[in-house]
């Protein structure tokens, strides 16, 4: 049994206009968010997610529904939210059951990860990275890593890297993935 508390599902605000004015369109839990039972602790929320050319007023209908793709597509973005438990919780996870879980959970990101290399991803996307709480460490291909404590930012541009939670408490980041092409 863990020791970890299920962290809390973001809240979300959509603004919209009707008629004219401006509005709230939806104001409650995120609805694509999923807490890992293959991995207590983990959590993972798909905010918001726009098109290349978004267009204005933003349609009423769900942007980011559950077990859309994650990846964005070029010029398109993603917004999420995710909890990292303790590289123990990972240590110690049945990682088949935990990569079955992503796969449905978070499409076509869990794709990006490296068997061999746990841990270590590379997406076509230039991420802004903020922490909201906690620290956490980002590994470089190379080996080389950066401590992130809260309120610090990483700007990813489509880099091989992973995420290290060596506390004893979990590290919540937002993500702001924005589809790029490689070249």
């Amino acid at each position: 049994m863990s020791s970890f508390v299920r962290p809390a599902v973001p809240r979300r605000v959509v603004t919209g206009i009707r008629d004219g004015k401006s509005v709230f369109v939806s104001d409650g839990p995120v609805p694509n968010a999923h807490h890992y039972d293959a991995l207590p602790g983990h959590m993972t929320s798909v905010i918001y997610a726009t098109a290349a050319k978004p267009g204005l007023p933003q349609a009423e209908a769900e942007q980011a529904p559950p077990r859309m793709p994650i990846p964005p597509g070029p010029g398109e973005t993603r917004l999420m939210i995710v909890v990292f438990p303790p590289d123990t919780v990972f240590a110690n996870a049945d990682i088949g059951a935990a990569i079955g879980e992503q796969a449905e959970h978070i499409p076509g990101l869990i794709d990006a990860f490296e068997p061999e290399a746990p841990g270590m991803h590379t997406t076509d996307t230039v991420d802004y990275d903020i922490v909201l709480d906690g620290e956490i460490w980002l590994e470089l291909d190379d080996g080389a890593e950066t401590r992130l404590g809260q309120g610090d930012i990483a700007v990813q541009c489509g880099t091989r890297h992973a995420w290290r939670n060596r506390s004893d408490r979990p590290a919540t980041l937002c993500f702001v993935l924005i589809g790029a092409v490689r070249g």
